[in-house]
């Protein structure tokens, strides 16, 4: 049964319970190897670029690498609004999807610093790109249409490519979204050679030879 729009702009200024965003389990085990960490992460990283870029798989290991939390802004949204992403599309269009992960953006960037990642849209609206850039850092995950189509095209959870030629409307959007990721904080190549660690591993490195301080080693 479809959410109703006034429950669905309720829930994302709903403060979920922490349990419901990040299992116990996870909490202790990020508390445990945080502890062992030799980074010391001051702002969080937010992982932009298109689907299929990698942005979960490695921010997922980057956070463990680094022994901060890995949060994903579309789960939060679809934790907050008891729906998909998908149905947020269906019923609501994409103009209200994007009002609704701004809000829950902004309120994500409030929280201790962590690995984030975005949508692959979410760094086309101006705020999102100041209160990133305020609260934390953009790190553009650049893949090409290639790898991208390679990774998405078996996949049927992303509304947007729901057309007749999906692969056409993807490249589209690459060129289009292009202009906006280049206004990151930084820029790491996918290579498809590497593994998931190898990426997360690259993050790394361009995060510390960075002179924004974001991540450092700690002492």
């Amino acid at each position: 049964m479809p959410v109703s729009i006034s429950a669905l702009f309720a829930a994302v200024y709903i403060d979920l319970p922490e349990n419901s965003r990040h299992s116990g389990t996870e909490n202790e085990r990020i508390g445990i190897i945080s502890g062992m960490s030799r980074f010391k992460l001051n702002k969080t990283v937010v992982m932009i670029g298109m689907m299929g870029a990698g942005k979960t798989a490695v921010g997922t290991v980057l956070a463990r690498s680094l022994g901060v939390k890995f949060v994903d802004s579309d789960h939060e949204l679809e934790a907050a609004s008891n729906t998909t992403i998908a149905e947020i599309f269906d019923n609501f269009g994409e103009e209200f999807f994007r009002k609704k992960e701004s809000q829950v953006l902004a309120r994500l960037l409030e929280e201790e610093p962590c690995v984030l990642s975005t949508g692959g849209g979410a760094f086309l609206r101006a705020e999102n790109r100041d209160i990133i850039a305020q609260k934390g850092l953009a790190i553009w995950l650049k893949a090409d249409e290639d790898l991208l189509w390679a990774r998405v095209k078996h996949k049927s959870t992303r509304p947007l490519l729901r057309v007749p030629n999906p692969r056409e409307k993807l490249c589209a959007m690459l060129r289009d979204r292009e202009p906006f990721y280049q206004m990151a904080g930084l820029t790491v190549e996918a290579d498809p050679n590497y593994t998931v660690q190898d990426m997360a591993n690259k993050v790394i490195d361009v995060l510390l030879a960075d002179s924004s301080n974001v991540l450092n080693e700690a002492r």
